[in-house]
């Protein structure tokens, strides 16, 4: 199945506890929920649960970054 890299815009202080719980095993489900509902968004479906895959670094405008595999062959 596919994956679809999810950009969740963030502050700084969000995404430094969303790494933290990454690293002690845990889930940031607010982000995590997010990110499922950016693939509905998109018009895919999912075929599983996100995972996080890291932060940007940028400046000013931090991004959550989510893997999520969908259905290759529909849209709803």
């Amino acid at each position: 199945m596919p994956l679809l890299r999810v950009h969740l815009d963030s502050d700084r202080i969000t995404a430094r506890r969303v790494m933290q719980l990454h690293q002690a095993g845990k889930i940031h489900h607010e982000s995590r929920e997010a990110a499922r509902e950016q693939v509905w968004r998109h018009g895919r479906i999912p075929a599983g649960d996100p995972i996080f895959v890291g932060i940007t670094n940028g400046r000013r405008h931090v991004q959550l970054l989510y893997d999520i595999e969908v259905y290759s062959d529909t849209e709803h």
